[in-house]
């Protein structure tokens, strides 16, 4: 992936900017380097799960809960030429969002409510991948109305599902069915899989909208 590499086992973002939550800063060759934690970054997860996500750095991506910017801060780093349009709908881990933003100028946070993609569709242009990281039982259809807004045709979708927020009542394995059985009726899935052990009860989902 663009501007990524492994220290050890872990791995990192070249970055010009400093810890944004604490992470560690490695040197490699004059270029600084941004621990990027899996236990995090479901993102980061992936990746130490052998999946890839190929970036040309100009890429436009809507981040659909961006909370305080764990991982917006390290795609900041991989799509360095492109932006991001952070949405987040809480205002304490926006708060710190709008702080990573100041320092960030390819970051453009929106406090707003990702379930309502109309109101904020004066600001995000269509984009080449939408991101989706929130806990909803209805995360699915937010996804798909997010996607008929602003994701460009034969776009990205990359979707992190926690089992427990789509309903608590199912047994993991059977909401995991449940959401890719509607993904596939409108994406194409590249990839799937679960988190684990990073993150429990939580899977990804990387397609292509159709």
């Amino acid at each position: 992936m663009r501007n990524v590499k492994f220290f050890g086992s872990i791995p990192a973002t070249r970055s010009k900017f400093g810890s944004h939550y604490g992470e560690k800063i490695f040197e490699l060759e004059g270029e600084l380097y941004r621990e990027w934690t899996p236990w995090r970054s479901k993102l980061s997860a992936m990746l130490m799960k052998n999946y890839k996500v190929e970036f040309l750095g100009n890429e436009k991506i809507l981040y659909l809960g961006a909370a305080s910017g764990t991982t917006v801060s390290h795609l900041a780093d991989i799509v360095d030429e492109g932006f991001i349009y952070a949405v987040e709908y809480s205002a304490k881990p926006f708060k710190k969002l709008l702080e990573l933003a100041k320092n960030r100028q390819n970051i453009i946070p929106i406090f707003g409510d990702a379930s309502k993609p109309w109101e904020y569709s004066g600001i995000v242009e269509k984009v080449d991948l939408l991101y989706q990281d929130i806990s909803q039982r209805n995360q699915v259809e937010i996804l798909k109305m997010n996607s008929d807004f602003f994701l460009k045709k034969k776009g990205r979708i990359l979707m992190m599902v926690k089992a427990k927020s789509v309903d608590s009542t199912l047994e993991s394995s059977e909401v995991f069915s449940k959401v890719l059985e509607e993904l596939y009726k409108k994406f194409f899935i590249l990839s799937t899989d679960t988190l684990e052990p990073y993150h429990k009860d939580h899977i990804f989902v990387y397609g292509v909208k159709d």
